[in-house]
């Protein structure tokens, strides 16, 4: 009885990730981040706005964060962290996913190259985005260098042969970020968040281990210094203070480019912005293909 429910439960999955992947004219989006809410935290607001548009879109931890708090950690702080990114991808209308790496453990290897491979092509992936390799935090480091590391590979056929390749290099990209060694992050593209922005605020309000606790670097002050988990309108407005700054701040530094792809008046008005930076190894998209690959500007 039990292995047949298993194998019913297998062909249900097996089924989802078919209709996940069949060709239906739409872009596919894969975003890496390091831990449950790196790619929520980079890339929400995008999320949204692709989503939106029936656009297919993955936001995948490369770890499963199991260190990521001060007073929490293991498999139990694992699975927290994971209901999190789920809860928060239903509120952004993505797909979760949370790869089982140690927090703190990850290694740029030939076994992990493979395994960002394989999910690069299962999700057959338009666009792939994650960290740049020039970080503070190792993992961070590792998810761009192994993005990096796949970006030819999605498409050679003899590795991960299992998993078919890639018919074309997809558009690799990296979210932003404020460091400046080797050379600080260059955008080529600006995306307006205006109109997704209190959606974003919907999905990452669900991280609550990570902002509301404070993460690895939290306290008990940090706890008490935030509204209750009562107090859901408290807590609504400090995530948006601190989140709406850091959006609005993205905005103003990169307002020409955002300018550039919205045009003056409205380039001028966006609010709250995300950026993108190409990364030179996978496909390089010409101005008219960016705009089929993020096909809302016609609007804030």
């Amino acid at each position: 009885m039990i292995r047949s429910f298993l194998t019913l439960v297998a062909c249900l999955a097996a089924f989802t990730l078919h209709a996940e992947n069949k060709d239906d004219g739409k872009l596919r989006i894969i975003v890496f981040g390091a831990h449950p809410d790196d790619a929520e935290y980079k890339t929400a607001g995008t999320a949204v706005k692709w989503a939106r548009l029936g656009h297919h879109v993955k936001l995948v931890s490369v770890t499963n964060g199991d260190i990521g708090h001060w007073k929490e950690a293991g498999g139990p702080l694992a699975l927290r962290r994971a209901a999190e990114v789920r809860e928060c991808a239903k509120k952004l209308g993505v797909t979760s996913q949370v790869l089982d790496i140690h927090d703190g453990e990850l290694m740029p290897t030939l076994e992990n190259r493979k395994l960002i491979t394989r999910v690069i092509r299962e999700w057959k992936a338009d666009i792939v985005i994650a960290h740049r390799p020039w970080d503070y935090h190792p993992d961070h480091r590792y998810v761009g260098v192994l993005m990096q590391d796949a970006a030819f590979m999605v498409a050679v056929p003899f590795i991960c042969p299992d998993v078919p390749p890639l018919k074309k290099n997809p558009v690799f990209l990296y979210s932003s970020d404020g460091f400046q060694k080797p050379y600080p992050f260059t955008p080529d593209i600006a995306v307006s968040v205006d109109d997704s922005f209190e959606q974003k605020l919907d999905g990452i309000h669900e991280l609550t281990s990570q902002h509301y606790e404070g993460g690895a670097n939290g306290s008990e002050e940090h706890v008490k210094s935030v509204p209750p988990a009562s107090d859901e309108a408290g807590r609504r407005a400090w995530l948006k203070r601190r989140w709406g700054a850091r959006q609005s701040s993205e905005a103003e530094k990169y307002r020409d480019l955002l300018i550039k792809f919205y045009g003056p008046e409205a380039g001028k008005a966006v609010k709250y912005a995300e950026t993108f930076e190409v990364c030179e190894y996978g496909r390089r998209p010409t101005m008219e293909e960016i705009k089929k690959l993020f096909p809302f500007y016609g609007a804030k």
